[in-house]
């Protein structure tokens, strides 16, 4: 890869960042395709000074990752209308204008790749899931789920935040205190808890999972968390962060050079970076 001054610019925003594996995804997909572009990790914690900066250093994309998926659609000059519907979004386009400033549009790509990393496992259409928080993944998961046709019921551990996303996507809320009576077919969690260095903890009891035939869990690192491991152990069909993480960014990348990405090289660029 060489940076020159056609350099075209591209990161993830977010606090932390220093575990993302979205690096390596997209520049290995640049390089595959020649595509005179680099993809950096950004630690930022005031969002509308991070908007800020990237326009005026003429960045042409960015991820947003947490906690600023649902902060940064007030920053944008544009929202995709399913940004709109989910009230989160995880990647910024950024397109010259004649002022000099740059515009900037917020899209979703999340819901697609937790559809489409779910759809491999499990038939999403009549199914009936359980997501385990209420914020801006948390929103993007359930949207697609209900997109899909299936029954969505959504738990956090502050049940005021639950209630409000339920009643913005028209969906169903159960308390913590209801959690270990709920069945269903899907399990979902979209919380922090089991991501390292905190891999002893799991947002769900493991003699529960029994329950549901599939589990997901959109945190990678560690790849198997406590909570995938237990389900596995259940006899459940587990499904890991990294199949989510490749699909929104494959989305993510033809939003951003209009081409069609290297999805198998992005995986293996992935896999190959996982920690031991």
């Amino acid at each position: 890869m060489t940076i020159n001054g056609s350099t075209q610019l591209f990161a993830i925003a977010g606090n932390p960042v220093h575990h993302s594996l979205s690096p390596v995804m997209h520049n290995t997909a640049f390089q595959a395709l020649d595509y005179n572009g680099v993809y950096v990790p950004l630690h930022i914690i005031d969002i509308q000074a991070g908007v800020q900066g990237m326009r005026h250093l003429g960045f042409r994309g960015a991820s947003i990752t947490v906690p600023h998926k649902e902060a940064v659609l007030s920053l944008a000059d544009e929202i995709d209308d399913t940004a709109k519907d989910i009230g989160a979004a995880n990647t910024l386009v950024f397109t010259s204008a004649d002022t000099g400033r740059s515009k900037v549009k917020a899209y979703n790509t999340d819901w697609i790749g937790s559809n489409r990393a779910l759809e491999q496992h499990i038939a999403l259409k009549g199914s009936s899931a359980l997501v385990l928080g209420a914020g801006g993944a948390a929103k993007a998961v359930a949207y697609g789920l209900l997109r899909a046709g299936a029954e969505v019921t959504v738990c956090n551990r502050t049940q005021s935040k639950a209630e409000d996303l339920a009643r913005s996507l028209r969906c169903n809320w159960i308390s913590l205190q209801n959690l270990q009576s709920y069945t269903g077919d899907i399990l979902i969690n979209t919380t922090t808890v089991g991501m390292t260095p905190h891999t002893d903890q799991s947002p769900f009891p493991g003699e529960g999972l029994c329950r549901f035939q599939a589990v997901m869990d959109i945190v990678y690192a560690p790849l198997e968390t406590r909570l995938l491991r237990e389900a596995r152990k259940q006899g459940c069909r587990t499904v890991d962060g990294l199949a989510m993480l490749l699909y929104q960014g494959v989305e993510q990348f033809r939003l951003w050079t209009g081409q069609e990405p290297p999805v198998q090289l992005m995986r293996q660029a992935l896999i190959t970076a996982l920690p031991a």
